[in-house]
């Protein structure tokens, strides 16, 4: 679905539904160098029973018109922005890594507005080591490959989604050098260090932390070396959230699928016993 948000075209998944606006809403947030396309399974079991689907192409990433822009901040301004064009006065958000943070500024900034954080794979403060991001500046090409081989605990997806045998880390290769190759929505722009540095350069983790009012659910990855679990625990103290943990790298969605899915269906329900 296309819809125009700050006057530039934005594209959201629906799931393989017709949207509809009046039933409860789904918005999910991808992490850096990703698009809509990593919440395929969620996106169109939700919108299957009984969900609006709302899985974004952040600006300039994706079918979404750029430029990228500058900040989480200015990313969850944009994503309430696109709710009001989708004309949703509500919603649950669901995010993986840096879309983690744009769901948590949301819930800060429209507490109202949000009805559950789902947040997969998540950390805070959601630092990016500078040996990855002069890399990734020089050379993001090999800097995705860095990011494959800290985000990815196996080989190849088991029975389930997106197929047996998938070949994880060439799948989100390919993925990553797309969003590259496409320039950011203008020439010359290195998307790469563009969204480790939105990650790496968030601050407000904490303050925002204490305006959210609605449930919210870390999904951590055991084996996760580029948002540890470890380092959750002040962060998940801050927001009272439901932990689970699974037996996966970075790359939850692909790695676990299954349990990914489970852990959302568990979350959001959690959600509606709160309201």
């Amino acid at each position: 679905m296309e819809l125009t948000v700050s006057g530039r075209k934005a594209y959201a998944y629906t799931g393989g539904k017709p949207f509809d606006a009046a039933l409860p809403c789904i918005v999910f947030a991808h992490g850096a160098l990703h698009d809509h396309s990593v919440w395929n399974l969620l996106a169109r079991w939700f919108a299957h029973h009984g969900h609006a689907v709302l899985a974004i192409d952040h600006p300039g990433h994706g079918r979404s018109e750029g430029p990228p822009l500058p900040s989480v901040e200015a990313l969850a301004d944009w994503t309430l922005a696109l709710l009001d064009a989708a004309g949703v006065q509500r919603a649950a958000v669901v995010g993986h890594s840096m879309g983690t943070l744009i769901g948590l500024e949301m819930a800060a900034r429209a507490p109202q507005r949000v009805s559950a954080l789902v947040m997969l794979a998540t950390a805070y403060p959601m630092k990016v080591s500078d040996v990855l991001l002069s890399t990734g500046r020089e050379q993001p090409l090999r800097a995705i490959d860095m990011v494959n081989a800290f985000s990815i605990g196996g080989i190849a997806s088991k029975p389930s989604f997106p197929g047996p045998g998938m070949w994880l880390h060439g799948s989100n290769r390919a993925l990553m050098r797309r969003m590259l190759a496409s320039g950011g929505g203008r020439a010359g722009q290195n998307l790469f260090e563009h969204d480790f540095h939105l990650c790496n350069n968030y601050a407000n983790g904490l303050q925002a932390a204490a305006q959210v009012r609605c449930p919210v659910t870390f999904v951590l990855g055991e084996r996760d070396q580029m948002t540890s679990p470890k380092g959750t625990r002040d962060f998940a103290a801050a927001l009272r959230a439901q932990i689970v943990t699974l037996s996966a790298g970075h790359s939850l969605m692909t790695e676990a699928p299954d349990a990914v899915l489970n852990a959302t269906i568990m979350a959001l329900g959690r959600s509606v016993e709160a309201a």
